[in-house]
């Protein structure tokens, strides 16, 4: 997930969760964070419809973090927000590596998570939008396509 992401989940500026990893970048090895390229950035501008930096926008190329990464955000981001929202992302976590492992009933379980990101977008975030229509498709059954030859 994108600094700028985490810290309007977080509630706080994203400048200052940068500053709060930064103080204590020791937890932030290369696998639970990293700084995009300025070549990623640009792409990702374009993907998402992001306004561009030209008018105030940010001076550093966003850092990227892993799901070990928003696990360590915690320990770092002392506040009740933080800890709530930490809690609920790690749970999520959890609940797709389980599906991943051990699925038997895919399309329960994916209606499972979808009914439980259903009730985070609520409370939360909306761009989880995007993971909803993903787990919709994947519960929808792949269509047959017509053998050709003998």
């Amino acid at each position: 997930m994108l600094d700028s992401d985490l810290a309007k989940l977080y509630g706080i500026e994203t400048s200052n969760l940068n500053k709060a990893v930064k103080r204590n970048i020791a937890r932030f090895p290369e696998d639970f964070m990293f700084q995009l390229t300025k070549e990623e950035y640009e792409n990702l501008i374009f993907q998402l419809g992001i306004s561009s930096s030209k008018h105030g926008g940010r001076r550093f190329m966003p850092y990227v973090f892993t799901e070990q990464g928003i696990a360590m955000l915690s320990s770092v981001l002392n506040s009740e927000q933080a800890i709530n929202i930490n809690i609920q992302i790690m749970r999520i976590f959890v609940k797709l590596k389980q599906y991943a492992l051990t699925s038997k009933n895919k399309a329960c379980e994916i209606e499972e998570l979808r009914k439980l990101l259903m009730l985070y977008i609520e409370k939360n975030d909306s761009r989880v939008n995007d993971i909803i229509k993903v787990l919709n498709n994947l519960i929808e059954k792949p269509k047959e396509t017509k053998h050709i030859g003998f």
